[in-house]
């Protein structure tokens, strides 16, 4: 059974992969989505952090290339109409 609380919080700790999150068969497609877009917000945060020479070297371009594949298969796409305020696509 999948630790969905834990996963909402950190996906990583949980999947190894956005593909095991496609792959879960306890997760129903919205939590599904929630998950990897945390995902996604996580991985902007270390490539800024990469940017700005803080922390350590994450999985760069190619994680998150794959967290938004994984969103796509769900029928997720970006917004392309409107520019994130911040490099994370937050506020």
């Amino acid at each position: 059974m999948t630790d969905i609380d834990k996963a909402f919080q950190d996906p990583k700790a949980v999947f190894t992969t956005p593909q095991a999150v496609l792959d879960d068969r306890d997760l129903c497609h919205k939590e599904k989505v929630a998950i990897l877009k945390r995902w996604e917000y996580d991985a902007r945060e270390l490539d800024v952090a990469e940017e700005e020479n803080m922390g350590e070297p994450g999985e760069g371009p190619h994680e998150l290339r794959s967290i938004l594949r994984a969103l796509h298969d769900l029928g997720e796409s970006p917004d392309t109409e409107h520019s994130p305020p911040t490099k994370q696509g937050g506020e």
